[in-house]
């Protein structure tokens, strides 16, 4: 607990009345003196902004049972998960829609996130990740005509998750993330609505997106809670046209 708190620059003053508790019993708790209910540990994790999975874990080490469950996406009572994920991914359709996790891990895709995969190195493909596939020089960066900018966004975005969640999984994809060529670029362009992707298809056809995320917010599973579904939207007629048409993806093989 007294690690989170730090991670969140707060006081235990600050915990306390944020949590509706005393300055004292956030000490006591932090240093043994006071066994915490399981009410009170819920109470100090949503008061720091704790993710669901640290939250079992806090749990765990006050000897307590874990409050969410974490089921398999392919689990017969996630049946509602898969088909609203599904929904989201055909809506988009023709345009580029993938599933990812905490770990951005791709946890599924629709046919539109062809023309995101075509190109890419079979050993980026064999397990799938969505900012490997984007940055790596064996994936998207050598496409991307904006990498420098949207490497720093996908990195800054990552360096939030690290800063909020914590390190571990996230942290070791980080350091390699920020390994990769492609440069940096810290000059916003405020005139714009959002960073863009710029990206050349396969055959030089210049394609511009906008990326949206959609996530399930009153998930009360760890699955569901940390799947994020992003879309890319064209940014222009030009790629809105290319997509429909389906002159953007690959041709069958």
């Amino acid at each position: 607990m007294r690690g989170w708190r730090e991670r969140r620059r707060l006081s235990q003053l600050d915990l306390g009345l944020a949590a509706g508790v005393s300055a004292r019993h956030v000490s006591f708790i932090e240093t043994g003196r006071s066994a915490p209910s399981r009410t009170m540990v819920l109470r100090l994790a949503t008061a720091l902004g704790v993710p669901q999975r640290e939250q079992n874990r806090l749990l765990v080490a006050a000897g307590l049972a874990p409050v969410y469950t974490e089921r398999p996406l392919d689990a017969p009572d996630m049946a509602a998960v898969r088909a609203g994920v599904q929904t989201v991914l055909d809506a988009y359709d023709p345009y580029p829609c993938v599933v990812v996790d905490s770990g951005w891990w791709i946890r599924s895709a629709n046919a539109g996130a062809a023309v995101l995969l075509d190109g890419v190195a079979a050993h980026l493909l064999e397990r799938p990740n969505a900012l490997r596939i984007a940055l790596h020089p064996d994936g998207l960066a050598p496409r991307i005509r904006n990498l420098a900018q949207w490497r720093t966004h996908l990195i800054e975005r990552l360096r939030r998750e690290v800063a909020w969640a914590g390190a571990g999984e996230l942290g070791d994809l980080l350091a390699e993330i920020e390994s990769y060529p492609g440069g940096s670029d810290d000059s916003p362009d405020l005139g714009g609505v959002a960073v863009p992707l710029e990206l050349d298809t396969t055959d030089g056809r210049p394609l511009r997106f906008l990326s949206m995320v959609t996530t399930f917010g009153t998930a009360l599973d760890l699955t569901a809670a940390e799947l994020s579904i992003e879309a890319f939207l064209p940014a222009d007629d030009a790629t809105a046209a290319a997509l429909r048409a389906g002159k953007a993806a690959p041709p069958p093989r």
